[in-house]
């Protein structure tokens, strides 16, 4: 597929994973055992598999993972990179501050990103709150397209999971996409024909539901305390007192042999359910590891689950209903 009149495989790497530790206060917002040797091998990994999209955010590890992706990126022109703003923080002490919502933060936030990746321009920079209020949001984007106009960006778009929102900036110049959390046990069809009513990308978050879908935890599997797996959330149910929640094994149990049809890994699997339901899904998949990485990148090679096989899905999950617009 094309991006930014670049061909790219439909799929990138989330970069979440690789920055570390952060925290709000005393709660971890990033993943554990990232290390940075492994980071570097694993961004390399995804370029090896053809792999040139990469997902990060300034807040991610506080500022760590653009610095690593910028280390590993030297000498790829070829390689794209969405980054988001508006979290502020401290790069030494890793805690997030307040949101950065004034218009006079755009510029200097966009700098930084620039700086932290060693690069002149980013490809796509996404605004990182997701239920701001479209008349705050506003003048972010006024900002950010002159930032466009400058070169400093190349496009923008919106992480967030409201329809609304989408509909709101859509039409403005150089807003390409929304990036929005959606997997096999969260389908969202209201903001995917959202985005395809508007002629937008959907560069899908949380593809995986933050590792439950590779089939890797079990019942008794307990996360680490500094990963964010470990805190609850209203945000995310996928996970209470640092366990996955039964009805999400349950599910995943239910459906396995069918996502793992034609030799698919779990991962592989979920992964080629978001290509099926969307020619304009761009899975994100976040990997700190060369083995995810190489794991998530094979689900090229399958390509789209049969479209018998998505139905069968259909019949034997029991989602909940999609319900009204939140943040997922």
């Amino acid at each position: 597929m094309k991006l930014l009149g670049n061909e790219i495989a439909p799929l990138g790497m989330g970069c979440w994973p690789i920055g570390g530790p952060f925290y709000a206060g005393d709660q971890p917002l990033g993943y554990a055992n990232a290390e940075d040797g492994e980071s570097l091998r694993t961004i390399h990994a995804a370029l090896d598999a053809g792999i040139t999209l990469f997902d990060t955010a300034a807040v991610y590890g506080a500022g760590h993972a653009e610095r690593l992706l910028g280390r590993a990126l030297k000498g790829r022109p070829d390689a794209l990179v969405i980054s988001k703003i508006g979290m502020g923080f401290d790069e030494e002490t890793k805690r997030v501050l307040d949101n950065e919502t004034a218009p006079e933060t755009v510029q200097p936030a966009i700098e930084r990103c620039l700086k932290r990746l060693q690069r002149d321009h980013v490809d796509v920079m996404l605004l990182h709150l997701n239920a701001l209020p479209v008349e705050t949001a506003q003048p972010i984007f006024e900002e950010m397209d002159k930032a466009r106009r400058a070169g400093k960006i190349r496009a923008f778009g919106w992480s967030t999971d409201y329809p609304a929102n989408t509909e709101a900036m859509a039409s403005r110049e150089g807003f390409i996409g929304i990036e929005h959390a959606m997997n096999v046990f969260a389908d969202v069809p209201t903001i995917q024909a959202t985005v395809a009513r508007n002629d937008l990308i959907a560069f899908i978050r949380s593809p995986l539901a933050m590792g439950i879908l590779t089939g890797k935890f079990g019942h008794d599997t307990k996360m680490a305390d500094d990963d964010i797996r470990s805190t609850d959330a209203t945000w995310r149910d996928g996970f209470k007192d640092g366990k996955v929640a039964p009805k999400y094994l349950d599910q995943l149990a239910a459906v396995r042999e069918l996502l793992t049809t034609g030799g698919r890994s779990p991962a592989q699997g979920a992964l080629c359910w978001l290509l099926a339901k969307s020619d304009r899904n761009i899975p994100l998949p976040g990997a700190r590891t060369v083995a995810q990485m190489r794991d998530n990148a094979a689900a090229l090679d399958h390509g789209k689950l049969p479209a018998a096989v998505m139905d069968e899905i259909e019949n034997l999950l029991q989602r909940e209903p999609e319900g009204a617009p939140r943040e997922r």
